[in-house]
């Protein structure tokens, strides 16, 4: 089943041949979703964007294009707007098609890719030693939904988490938990994360103010890299305690991913400086080894150095980024390679890749994408605090959601007279509190900060994860009060589309493939979210204004079908968001 739109510009692909000759063969046909119903379903912009290249007025180009244009099996007869603007409507012969081929298949009629692409999406990344806060949150969110999507278009993701857990840092909290708390490095489960947390700004105080400290830090760092068996013992621990505590916000969150921090590419460092070396790329500055590079100054207006080894020997993190980014290429076989960070890593990514590339690391066939992301607000405009001021964990955020859900529901239950078990509430409050915070952050435009409130994300109006899980479990019931299993259907059900509000939710759903198309170029799940909101308003006006249960034949079976498509569709679009649906709330 191939996409309405899709369709639609193979068609107009081949007028503009036929019309005009195969130099305009391969043209956009600038085809788009119609701004307003008024104007059809669909528009085409393309007469105007080739009067210069043709020498013709655009309505010309556009009566051209619309007498090669064979659309009868799809639409009503084209027709011109304005100065040369083609507009489309679709046929109901075609829609009830679609919608019946859409119920028939497990995809939603969407096939998987023909040629899917070998692709890493590298989102999360804490740090070691370090609690996850709320900083952490959008990059997990947002690269766990985009993985979620490109798997379920086809291609083979690999969810790497390049975990902190190499470095100064080390050395540092290593030597300071000798000293204060030698049995921590020595007995399994001995510290808590949080305890952790407390002695590495312990650790961290003393390096900037005591030399000694310093210098006997930095030498445990050489001693961890030159694999003492004390100091690995060390390091092993303190990694394993880290990783229990963010595997249960994983566990919490849904989140699938590969450890692979950045200790798995100490050992291919070295090979690093050697390649860049013999490219000819390396210059000495300082005793430390750089690459200058291009279009990036200084305060001075110098060129800038990346540096790629310090004159002491030791590495930075942009060297670790470079084997990383040849190990993904090279062993990963990695053919888009994504970064989901925040925006003030940009230039960062930009000087690495572009040093790559300067050594020839990266193929014409790989593509490097960072996905950047603004800060999560409190109220106040500023960045999300505590009120005494520190950073918020992320398991405190999460709970906190959890928890205020399940005092709405307690509220609600009462004010219904309604009786449910323990059970039944602790799950709603988790599903309900966790899908919050996650859609809240995913609603919004990845690229723009956004204001954190409980009080937005947990409410039942506007565009709200309990706002579109309330419009599943609406269909839910329409199937529990008809006592009717709407799977059972048939896929060759008549599909009857006669008033406003069918037509406006069965094209609704017939455009879901397009809007996860669009996102696997632009990886921008918002769209995603605001497609799903549209789709429960489109459902309850559809609800509102159409009776299910109670109309006659063929009509009540036909919207029976489209309100478990719907559901359907919800529950594919919010598995896409990492959101779980409920039967009841």
């Amino acid at each position: 089943m191939n996409s309405t739109i899709a369709q639609l510009k193979e068609r107009f692909e081949q007028a503009l041949v036929a019309a005009f000759g195969d130099e305009l063969a391969g043209t956009d046909p600038i085809l788009v979703p119609a701004s307003n119903p008024k104007f059809g379903d669909y528009q085409s912009n393309v007469a105007m964007s080739l009067t210069k290249r043709l020498g013709k007025p655009p309505r010309a180009i556009a009566e051209a294009i619309v007498q090669n244009l064979e659309v009868s099996d799809l639409c009503e007869p084209p027709t011109i707007a304005g100065p040369g603007f083609i507009n489309l409507n679709l046929k109901l012969t075609y829609l009830e098609q679609q919608l019946r081929q859409m119920q028939a298949d497990a995809r939603l009629g969407i096939p998987p890719l023909k040629q899917p692409k070998r692709t890493i999406v590298d989102f999360s990344s804490p740090n070691i030693a370090k609690e996850m806060h709320v900083g952490h949150l959008r990059s997990t969110i947002i690269g766990d939904s985009i993985a979620r999507i490109l798997e379920f278009l086809g291609h083979d993701v690999l969810r790497i988490n390049h975990l902190g857990d190499w470095g100064t840092q080390f050395g540092m909290l290593i030597t300071h938990l000798k000293q204060a708390y030698p049995d921590a490095l020595t007995t399994a489960n001995a510290l808590a994360l949080g305890d952790l947390t407390t002695f590495y700004k312990q650790a961290k105080q003393r390096f900037d103010e005591d030399e000694q400290f310093r210098e006997q830090s930095r030498l445990e760092v050489v001693a961890l890299q030159a694999g003492n068996q004390e100091s690995l013992r060390a390091w092993h621990l303190l990694c394993e305690q880290s990783f229990l505590a963010f595997q249960e916000i994983y566990d919490l969150l849904d989140i699938c991913i590969t450890n692979r921090g950045e200790s798995f590419y100490n050992p291919l460092l070295p090979a690093v400086v050697e390649d860049l070396e013999a490219a000819g790329l390396l210059v000495e500055d300082q005793g430390a080894k750089c690459v200058f590079l291009d279009g990036f100054t200084n305060k001075e207006g110098n060129p800038l150095p990346l540096i790629i080894q310090k004159s002491d020997g030791g590495y930075n993190y942009a060297t670790t980024d470079l084997a990383a980014l040849r190990y993904r290429i090279q062993q990963d076989h990695a053919e888009r390679i994504i970064y989901v960070t925040d925006a003030g890593q940009a230039n960062h990514f930009m000087q690495v890749w572009q040093v790559a590339r300067r050594a020839n690391w990266i193929p014409d066939s790989v593509e490097l994408v960072h996905v950047p992301f603004g800060v999560v607000q409190g109220e106040d405009g500023k960045k999300f605090k505590t009120r005494s001021g520190d950073t918020v964990r992320l398991k405190d955020l999460l709970d906190e959601a959890v928890s205020r859900a399940r005092t709405d529901l307690e509220t609600r239950l009462q004010e219904e007279g309604r009786q449910e078990s323990e059970e039944f509430k602790s799950h709603v409050a988790e599903v309900v509190g966790i899908s919050a915070v996650k859609y809240a952050d995913l609603s919004q435009n990845r690229t723009s900060n956004y204001i954190f409130s409980y009080d937005k994300m947990l409410s039942l109006q506007g565009n709200t994860a309990p706002y579109l899980l309330y419009a599943y479990v609406r269909i839910q019931g329409i199937s529990r009060k008809g006592g009717i299993d709407l799977s059972q259907f048939a896929t060759d059900c008549p599909i009857v589309l006669q008033e406003e509000t069918e037509l406006a939710l069965a094209k609704h759903l017939l455009s879901f493939d397009e809007v996860l198309s669009a996102i696997e170029e632009d990886l921008m799940p918002n769209r995603l979210c605001q497609y799903l909101f549209e789709l429960s308003q489109k459902f309850n006006q559809f609800y509102d204004r159409c009776p299910v249960l109670q109309a006659e034949e063929p009509q009540r079976t036909s919207r029976l079908v489209l309100s478990h498509l719907t559901a359907r569709t919800l529950k594919q679009g919010l598995a896409l968001l990492g959101i779980a649906v409920l039967e009841r709330m």
